[in-house]
C-alpha cells in the first residue's frame, strides 16, 4: 500500500491520517459486513469513511474485539467515546453514530500491545447493543449520503475548504507540508470533507456532528465554519509565535553584539567606560529622584552602555547624565529661624536699609510659624553702589542658605536661561540650573543682578523666559531644554536688583515685589566709611598694624569735594587712593600722624573735583535751579532762559527729551494766558524770542519734574526778577496752574543737601516722602509745599 504514515495511540489522537491513493476504496471489492458488528470505542477522535488511521489498542476488551474481527471478516464498528476520561465505557458512554472500518493490518508489539491500521468504510447507526461481554456487539443500520448531482454550490464549498485547509497547513508547523500536496490531489468531494474533518483540531462533539450529518452540502457548510475558526486560531498562534521569536532573536542579537563590542573594547585597551557607568550608578543610588528623573536616567545609562566612548554622541549622553547626578534633587539646606541672630547679621553687614531688613525679618517670621512658604521674588531698585548685591549675601548668611549670584547684564539669548537643546554642538543647561548645580542646594538665595539690563534680539527675549522663573505659581515646574525635565525652583529665594525700574518689562515687573533703595545721606556715608570701607581698605593695603584715624570732618570733606554719587563706590576708591599714599610713606619709613588731615587728603587726591560755590553765587534773572533724578542718584540742574529781539519764537537746547520740551511749552502757555496777573506786557510774547537752555548738553535729559523750574526761569526772564539764591525746586505743572507730585524725592533732597541748597519747593503731595527721610539727614533744609504755580513764583522770585 502506497501511503503516507504518522501514527498515534487510541488515547492520543493528534495525528495525520494515512491516505490511500485510491479514494474511498474505489476499485476494491465490496465489503462483507456481518449482521452483528463488534464495536471499538475510541477516545478523543472520530473516524470518517475513507480515512485510514493507525491505532494502538490497549484495553483488554478492545484487544479481544480486534483479534476476533481480524480472524473473521476484518470488519469492526468504530464509535467515539462521549467522555474520554472514562476508562471502562458503558453503553451510555458511546455515541450512537460511528463508522464501519476494515482492519487493514494488525501488528503485535514487543511490549504486548497491539497496533492496528484501520480504514473507515461506511457510516452506521447503532440499533441496539446485543452483548457487552467480552466486548460490545451491536445491530446496526447503514446511513446513506444525501447528495445532489451537479451541485455547483457544493463545488464552491469544496474549493473554499481546500483553500482554507491549505492556509491552515501553511500556518501549522506540526502538520507536514506533504499534506498540502495530498489535499490538492483529492478529487472526491465526500472524501475531501471526511479527510479535512478528520484532521480538525475541533472538539469531539463538533466532529461527531459532522459525522452524523447526512446531507453532504450541510456537512460542508458546517466544516467551513469550523475551518474558519481554526484558521483564526492558527493565525493568532502564528502571530504570537513570530513575535516571541522576533523578541528572542532581537535579544540574542543584542547579546551577541554586546559580546562582540566587549571583545573589541578589550582589544582596543580595556573597558574604559565601564568604570564611569558603575560610578554613575553608585551615585544614582544616593539620589532622591522624582519618578520621571529616575526613568530618564535609567534610559540614558542603558544608551550609554551600548555606546563606545569614541563615538560623538557618547559625550552628549554622558554630560547630560552627569548634570542629572550633580543637580540637588530634593536636597535642601535647613533654614535658620533665629530672628535676633538674623537681625544682627543684617545690621553688621549693612548700615541703614531699615525697610529691607524689616521685610526679610517678616519673611523669616512667616517661615518660622508656618514651616513652609512659597519664596517671594524681591527686587531691590536703587542707584549703583548702595549695596543691593551684597545685601543678598547678607540675607543668605542670616537665614543659613547657600548664596548664588547670576549676572543678567547684557544677556541677550533666551537659551542662557532655559538651556540649549542637546542636538546642538556645545549645548549646556541654562544658567539657572548651572548655578544650582554649583551650589548643590535646591533652596539657595539667588541674586539676579542687573535685571533691568537684559537685552533681546533675534535669538529670543530672555526677559520673557524669566517670567516662568520668577512666578511662584509656575517655577515649581521649570522646564530646561537641556535637562528635558521639569525642575522645582519654588524653594529658591530669588532677589533681583535693578537701577531703573522702568527698563523692566511690565509683565516681569508684575511678578516682582519691588523695594526701593534710595541713596545714602552724608551722615550715612560717614558711618559706612567708618564701619566697613576704611577697615576693608586698611587690610587691603597692609595697614592694619599702623595706627591712624579718620575724623568725621575729613570723611565728609572726601565725600563733598571728591564724590558725587548716591552710593559709596567712588568714596571707596578715594579712600583706597588715600590708603595707597599712606602705604607709600610707611614703606619709605616716613612717620605718620595719628590722624589723617585735610592736607593729607589733598596731597593724596589732589584739588577738589566738586564745589558748591556755583550754587552760592547770585544768578541773573532767567536762571533757576531744579532737582533731577538719574539712575545714579539725584542731581542739581540749572535751567537758563534769555530774551532776544524777534517774533515770539521758543528755542530749546541742552539735549532735552520730548516730555521736558513739552514742560517748557506748557510753562510759556501758562505765562501768556496769565500775563496780566503776573504784570507782564502781553506784547513782549510777540516781539521777543525766548531761548531756554539746560547746561551739560552732552547728557540726555527728560521727565516732567522740571516743569516748575522752567516756569520760574521763564517768569524771571520776562519780569526781570531774580530767583532767590540757595533755592531749588521740583514738580510737574499743568495748564490750569497746578503743581503735581514727582518721584525720586529722597535722592533729589540728598543731592540738594550735598550741593549746599537751603530751601526746596515741591508739591504738597510729596510731603509724605519727606517724612520717610531721617530728620537728622535733612537738618538745615527748609521745605515749601505748594499746590499752585502762583505759590511757586511768590516763593522763588525776589521782589524788584
Amino acid at each position: 500500500m502506497n501511503t503516507f504514515f504518522l501514527g498515534n495511540s487510541e488515547d492520543e489522537m493528534e495525528f495525520m491520517p494515512i491516505i490511500p491513493l485510491n479514494e474511498e476504496g474505489e476499485g476494491q471489492e465490496e465489503d462483507k459486513i456481518p449482521e452483528e458488528l463488534a464495536l471499538l470505542p475510541l477516545r478523543n477522535t472520530v473516524l470518517f469513511p475513507g480515512v485510514v488511521l493507525p491505532i494502538t489498542v490497549g484495553r483488554d476488551k478492545s484487544i479481544k474485539a480486534v483479534n476476533d474481527a481480524y480472524r473473521t471478516d476484518k470488519m469492526i464498528g468504530v464509535v467515539a467515546q462521549k467522555d474520554s476520561n472514562v476508562e471502562e465505557p458503558s453503553v451510555a458512554d458511546l455515541t450512537n453514530v460511528g463508522t464501519i472500518a476494515r482492519i487493514v493490518k494488525l501488528i503485535k508489539m514487543p511490549d504486548g500491545g497491539t497496533t492496528i491500521i484501520i480504514q473507515g468504510r461506511k457510516r452506521f447507526a447503532i440499533k441496539s447493543i446485543l452483548t457487552e461481554d467480552p466486548y460490545f456487539k451491536a445491530s446496526y443500520e447503514l446511513l446513506q449520503e444525501e447528495m445532489e448531482e451537479n451541485d455547483s454550490e457544493l463545488d464552491a464549498y469544496v474549493s473554499s475548504i481546500k483553500d482554507l485547509a491549505s492556509q491552515i497547513i501553511q500556518l501549522s508547523p506540526n502538520i507536514p507540508s506533504e499534506a498540502n500536496i495530498i489535499l490538492k490531489n483529492i478529487e472526491n468531494a465526500t472524501f475531501l470533507i471526511h479527510f479535512v474533518s478528520s484532521n480538525l483540531n475541533s472538539e469531539l462533539k463538533d466532529k461527531q456532528l459532522l459525522l452524523e450529518t447526512n446531507n453532504i452540502r450541510t456537512r460542508a457548510e458546517l466544516l467551513m465554519k469550523l475551518l474558519q475558526m481554526e484558521l483564526q486560531l492558527a493565525e493568532l498562534k502564528n502571530k504570537i509565535t513570530n513575535k516571541t521569536k522576533q523578541d528572542l532573536d532581537k535579544q540574542q542579537r543584542e547579546y551577541f553584539l554586546q559580546q562582540q563590542m566587549k571583545s573589541i573594547k578589550e582589544e582596543l585597551g580595556g573597558d574604559s567606560n565601564d568604570r564611569e557607568i558603575k560610578e554613575m550608578l553608585r551615585k544614582s543610588e544616593l539620589k532622591k529622584w522624582p519618578e520621571a528623573a529616575k526613568e530618564l536616567f535609567t534610559k540614558g545609562i542603558e544608551k550609554l552602555e551600548r555606546m563606545h566612548p569614541s563615538t560623538p554622541d557618547y559625550s552628549v549622553v554622558y554630560n547630560h547624565l552627569d548634570l542629572m547626578l550633580d543637580l540637588p534633587w530634593n536636597e535642601y539646606t535647613t533654614d535658620s529661624y533665629d530672628l535676633k541672630k538674623a537681625k544682627k547679621v543684617l545690621d553688621n553687614d549693612h548700615y541703614g536699609m531699615d525697610r529691607i531688613k524689616e521685610r526679610i525679618l517678616e519673611y523669616l517670621a512667616v517661615l518660622k510659624l508656618k514651616g513652609d512658604m512659597k519664596s517671594p521674588i524681591l527686587c531691590f531698585v536703587g542707584p549703583p553702589g548702595i549695596g543691593k548685591t551684597s545685601l543678598g549675601r547678607s540675607i543668605a548668611n542670616a537665614i543659613g542658605r547657600k548664596y548664588a549670584r547670576l549676572s543678567l547684564g547684557g544677556l541677550h539669548d533666551e537659551s542662557e536661561i532655559r538651556g540649549h537643546r542637546k542636538t546642538y554642538i556645545g549645548a549646556m543647561a541654562g544658567r539657572i540650573l548651572q548655578t544650582i548645580r554649583k551650589v548643590k542646594s535646591g533652596n539657595p538665595v539667588m541674586i539676579l543682578d542687573e535685571i533691568d539690563k537684559v537685552g533681546n534680539d533675534f535669538r529670543g527675549d530672555p526677559a520673557s523666559a524669566l517670567l516662568e522663573v520668577l512666578d511662584p505659581e509656575q517655577n515649581g515646574t521649570f522646564y530646561d531644554n537641556y535637562l528635558e525635565l521639569e525642575y522645582d525652583l519654588s524653594k529658591v529665594l530669588f532677589i533681583a536688583t535693578a537701577n531703573n525700574i522702568n527698563a523692566i518689562p511690565i509683565a516681569l515687573r508684575d511678578r516682582l515685589e519691588v523695594i526701593d533703595l534710595s541713596g545714602y545721606s552724608i551722615e550715612e556715608k560717614v558711618e559706612i566709611a567708618k564701619r566697613h570701607l576704611i577697615p576693608k581698605q586698611r587690610e587691603a593695603h597692609g595697614l592694619n598694624t599702623i595706627k591712624f584715624t579718620f575724623s568725621n570732618k575729613v570723611i565728609e570733606k572726601i565725600i563733598a569735594d571728591y564724590t558725587r554719587e548716591s552710593g559709596v563706590r567712588e568714596l571707596d576708591r578715594q579712600l583706597a587712593a588715600v590708603m595707597r599714599s599712606l602705604a607709600k610713606d610707611v614703606a619709605l619709613g616716613v612717620k605718620l600722624k595719628d590722624a589723617v588731615t585735610d592736607e593729607r587728603v589733598a596731597k593724596a587726591l589732589g584739588k577738589s573735583k566738586y564745589s558748591n560755590e556755583i550754587y552760592k553765587t547770585g544768578n541773573p534773572p532767567g536762571v533757576a535751579v531744579g532737582l533731577a533724578w538719574t539712575y545714579v542718584g539725584g542731581d542739581i540742574l540749572f535751567i537758563e532762559s534769555s530774551l532776544s529781539e524777534g517774533k515770539g519764537e521758543l528755542k530749546l537746547t541742552g539735549n532735552l527729551g520730548n516730555v521736558m520740551k513739552e514742560s517748557a511749552v506748557t510753562a510759556l502757555s501758562y505765562l501768556q494766558s496769565n500775563a496780566t496777573s503776573l504784570r507782564i506786557d502781553p506784547k513782549i510774547f510777540r516781539e521777543r524770542n525766548v531761548h531756554v537752555h539746560v547746561p551739560e548738553g552732552a547728557v540726555p535729559k527728560d521727565g516732567p519734574s522740571a516743569g516748575v523750574t522752567m516756569l520760574t526761569a521763564l517768569t524771571s526772564a520776562y519780569t526781570g526778577r531774580r530767583v532767590k539764591p540757595f533755592l531749588a525746586m521740583t514738580g510737574e505743572i499743568t495748564l490750569r496752574g497746578q503743581v503735581l507730585p514727582v518721584g525720586g524725592i529722597k535722592e533729589k533732597i540728598l543731592a540738594a543737601k550735598r550741593a549746599g541748597i537751603k530751601e526746596i519747593v515741591l508739591c504738597w503731595q510729596n510731603e509724605k516722602d519727606i517724612q520717610d527721610i531721617n530728620p537728622d539727614y535733612i537738618k538745615g533744609l527748609k521745605f515749601h509745599y505748594v499746590k499752585e504755580m502762583n505759590q511757586v513764583l511768590e516763593t522763588a522770585l525776589l521782589k524788584r
